[in-house]
């Protein structure tokens, strides 16, 4: 019996229950942008915009724990396009708080910028609310964790790589 994308999708969507509070953050170098949803996909709260360091990731922190307490909401599930390397901070961080962290595809993004209100504009905020839709809709996939010593080995593979056609 094969397995179809159709039914990966199914058991991704089944995932998310009533308790959960579905969080899409835009991510930028600077300036991330988080919008929240409930299982629905009815907008919870305002919009954030917080930094990309430590007080800016407590200030979200407790952005999520307001919205989960007048909500009544128990479980946040965290989604995110991975752009670049700016990504990796935040989702190391909620991570290590016990949070669920998943990844978009960007380009799914950009195409389901329509999807939520008709029309192809683009801010921060409806690319928040779309990539918190994408994870309530199952279109996502888990974050792959690597020790800290082959992140290291990459920098360094890179390095040389540098080194050598700087060299040549």
């Amino acid at each position: 019996m094969k397995f179809k994308s159709q039914d990966r999708q199914n058991q991704l969507i089944e995932k998310i229950t009533a308790e959960h509070l579905v969080v899409g953050i835009d991510i930028a170098q600077e300036t991330h942008v988080a919008r929240a949803v409930n299982f629905r996909g009815i907008v919870i709260g305002n919009p954030l915009s917080f930094s990309n360091d430590e007080a800016g990731f407590h200030q979200f922190l407790q952005w999520i724990q307001q919205l989960q307490t007048a909500h009544k909401l128990s479980i946040t599930i965290e989604g995110m396009e991975p752009t670049g390397h700016y990504w990796l901070n935040i989702s190391k961080w909620l991570t290590e708080r016990q949070f669920e962290v998943f990844l978009v595809n960007p380009h799914l993004v950009k195409k389901n910028k329509e999807n939520r209100d008709n029309t192809p504009s683009k801010s921060d905020k409806k690319d928040a609310l779309v990539i918190a839709d994408m994870v309530k809709n199952g279109y996502y996939s888990f974050t792959r964790t690597t020790p800290e010593a082959f992140e290291e080995l990459r920098v360094l593979l890179s390095n040389r790589d540098f080194v050598v056609k700087r060299i040549v």
